[in-house]
């Protein structure tokens, strides 16, 4: 079976999909827009705004076309994960978060019309975000660890002395 042989990049993924949604749903039940609790005051708060656009609000005036890239970016992913050979595990581990997250995005922009967002540094006037995010963020990592690990390839040519 075709699942199998990336199997942790669609555990991740899902994971990642059902964490962004639970806490999302929890934010949605319990915050009015703008609210906002502090878990560490002037250092974490847990405060619920909407964004358009992408990361940092940008494109937020004009963001009707990340719905589609979301969902472009997701089967690409899955296409990925089904059609190539097997991934090592920080490969599985990268692609499956950054899916997950966009799915995750992906589900509010199409049903919302925005992304629900509510992590909060205020210590340093962060950007508020969301799980989808810190997936993204987190898939990117482990693939520049794969990057970093992996040995640049040597040139067929002559060897370099």
């Amino acid at each position: 079976m075709k699942l199998k042989k990336n199997r942790i990049f669609w555990i991740i993924a899902a994971v990642s999909v059902v964490l962004d949604q639970l806490t999302k749903f929890w934010v949605l039940q319990n915050f009015e827009l703008d609210e906002s609790w502090p878990l560490w005051e002037g250092v974490f708060h847990f405060t619920y705004v909407t964004n358009t656009g992408a990361a940092f609000s940008l494109f937020s005036n004009n963001g009707g076309w990340l719905r589609w890239l979301s969902l472009v970016v997701s089967l690409g992913l899955m296409a990925l994960a089904w059609f190539s050979p097997r991934l090592n595990k920080w490969e599985q581990m990268g692609y499956g978060l950054i899916l997950g997250g966009a799915i995750g995005n992906g589900i509010d922009r199409f049903f919302l019309g925005h992304v629900t967002d509510f992590l909060h540094f205020t210590l340093i006037n962060f950007p508020v975000f969301n799980i989808a995010d810190v997936s993204i963020n987190i898939g990117i990592v482990c693939l520049l660890i794969v990057a970093l690990k992996t040995p640049p390839q040597q040139s067929k040519g002559k060897a370099r002395k």
